[in-house]
């Protein structure tokens, strides 16, 4: 197989995926890893009867396919490749999973089936399984922080990085040597480039699915290498590549290498979601509900909401269309409704987004009076800082302000183990009873001592 004179920047990715070894990880990120897992089932056992993932349970039946791989939910074996697919998009369906947002935003967790998926079908264990998730966060992470402006500035959704990723932390799996990984990212990297017009206007079902075809896309590519074809293989750096044909991003290398394998990995700088809604969300809604809260505050006392955040929270989360949300997809990333849901309710769970419950007349009532606006200050803290400003008025004219900087689950005001086992229960709790709850925290924080993963997801399937 032929490669560049020079070390192409996916050379030296797929090197640092090949030689990273179990026993270098250390126990603190390791026990991340198990977290990520853990919170990522979680959400997926949440997602498994929605009608839209019933739809694609019914389309990844009718592909078929060597049984090698399971489905979450269903028990049912498929193809590696259609189980990363389908367990990724349960993961994410819900917008509940985890978040990352320095520069780029993106959510690795997505990725973690593009390595359990094609590890069970090999036969891998938990150990090799867990250097996966390592690898995914690792590399999404610094694509994340790599691009100035973020691809997301530009109109590209995050899944043009994770294209990139998922064919490392698939060839892993498989076993792949350094050129056939290469191969690997050469095919996926050079054919699932994604519009960020998945996540503008009025929002469909591939805003969630949109992440996980690139993780399948990582799968795939491994698999096509693994067999002897090849891809490009300067396909970032090169003519007509990344760097080349997205010109007016800013891609810097040394963010994606310098260190790689040797600096601590990078995962606990990912967040976790305490709201199943868009991350941008998440710091209004705690405004909201820490000043309702603390001045024992009721909607119906409510006379106007105002916020204050970034021009992205007022634009594309605040436009006409998030004012009268008809789908789950656009409330879930409508700040108006996801600000009056909490007001109404004191939280937003997944049951939020139910058909019923985007039309409940307290969180319509609502709407009319919330103002979202941008404000500059907040922009030149981002996306460091998500800052928003709540400002509350009643109906007999009192005004209460609150700021919030860090929303609840952020590294900088992260979950315990306690409130993310908390959020798993609460998550699984329709599907699993508490003694298949019991089973799967066991199995999960024991993870690395899995011998068997087909046995692991047998107990994420559900009556």
């Amino acid at each position: 197989m032929s490669t560049a004179a020079r070390p192409s920047l996916t050379r030296r990715m797929a090197e640092y995926a090949v030689g990273l070894r179990y026993d270098d990880l250390p126990a603190d990120d390791v026990k991340e890893a198990k977290r990520f897992l853990l919170d990522s089932v979680g959400c997926a056992l949440a997602a498994v009867r929605n009608p839209d993932m019933a739809a694609m349970y019914r389309f990844i039946r009718r592909q078929g396919g060597t049984p090698e791989a399971t489905l979450i939910g269903t028990g049912e074996k498929t193809n590696a490749a259609n189980a990363s697919l389908m367990n990724s998009l349960l993961i994410r369906a819900l917008d509940y999973n985890d978040i990352f947002w320095e520069q780029d935003p993106s959510h690795p967790s997505d990725i973690i089936f593009g390595a359990l998926s094609p590890a069970e079908a090999c036969g891998r264990d938990g150990r090799e399984a867990i250097v996966g998730i390592m690898i995914a966060y690792e590399l999404e992470l610094r694509w994340c922080l790599a691009c100035f402006p973020g691809v997301r500035e530009v109109g590209w959704h995050h899944a043009t990085l994770t294209q990139f990723v998922s064919p490392f932390v698939a060839g892993r799996m498989y076993g792949l040597g350094v050129d056939q990984l290469v191969a690997a990212a050469g095919i996926s990297g050079s054919s699932h480039f994604t519009l960020g017009g998945v996540v503008a206007g009025h929002l469909t079902n591939m805003k969630n699915t949109a992440d996980p075809l690139a993780t399948q896309a990582g799968v795939l590519a491994a698999q096509m290498a693994a067999e002897g074809y090849e891809g490009p293989v300067e396909v970032i750096e090169g003519k007509e590549g990344f760097q080349h044909v997205i010109h007016n991003v800013q891609l810097k290398p040394e963010i994606l290498l310098d260190g790689l394998g040797t600096q601590p990995p990078m995962i606990r700088r990912c967040g976790y979601k305490a709201f199943p809604t868009e991350a941008l969300t998440h710091q209004p809604m705690s405004a909201v509900l820490g000043a309702m809260q603390e001045n024992g505050l009721k909607a119906e006392d409510l006379a106007s909401i105002h916020i204050q955040t970034t021009t992205r929270g007022a634009d594309i989360l605040s436009d006409a269309s998030k004012y009268d949300p008809q789908t789950k997809e656009t409330a879930d990333h409508s700040l108006p409704y996801c600000l009056a849901a909490v007001a109404a309710d004191g939280g937003v769970y997944p049951n939020s987004f139910e058909k019923e419950k985007l039309f409940d007349p307290r969180i319509r009532a609502l709407l009319p009076k919330i103002k979202v606006v941008a404000n500059a200050e907040i922009d030149a803290m981002f996306p460091g800082t998500k800052r928003a400003i709540a400002t509350l008025t009643t109906g007999d004219g009192r005004t209460f302000t609150k700021t919030v900087d860090h929303a609840k689950g952020s590294p900088l005001n992260p979950l315990s183990d306690d409130e993310l086992v908390a959020k798993f229960r609460a998550n699984a709790g329709g599907v699993l009873d508490k003694a298949a709850q019991d089973r799967v925290i066991e199995a999960t924080w024991d993870f690395e001592n899995c011998r068997d993963l087909g046995g692991y997801l047998k107990l994420l399937k559900t009556d």
